[in-house]
């Protein structure tokens, strides 16, 4: 039904932007009431939200985080992409995008995720 895609390069250096992309197929991230999320899992951690794009184009970032992070789409690509800026060595994770039926919650479908490893 609804698939999740994630792409983009899978090492960054220190201070530099990460950058992903998640294409959608199966439905479109325009379609009410969908929120299309971002959710990292460092090593030997739990996953940690980081934002979404709502269907409406609205978005929304976690507060620890919103200061380096953008999440913007292409509608007609449908596709939605993730930018972390100032990266760290801290920001290592398996990164996954996601779909929400309500927002921070509900998570009905998932990428298999993309690791991204910050290192010089």
């Amino acid at each position: 039904q609804v698939q999740l895609q994630e792409s983009g390069p899978g090492l960054v250096k220190p201070s530099q932007t990460l950058s992903l992309t998640c294409t959608v197929s199966g439905g479109s991230i325009t379609t009410n009431y969908y929120y299309w999320s971002w959710i990292r899992q460092p090593p030997g951690k739990g996953l940690e939200w980081i934002g979404y794009i709502a269907y409406s184009g609205s978005t929304y970032y976690s507060p620890s985080l919103k200061s380096r992070t953008s999440i913007s789409r292409d509608t007609s690509k449908n596709q939605f992409t993730l930018q972390l800026s100032s990266v760290t060595p801290e920001d290592t994770a398996v990164y996954y995008c996601a779909r929400a039926r309500v927002p921070q919650a509900e998570y009905d479908y998932w990428g298999q995720g993309t690791q991204v490893t910050v290192s010089s």
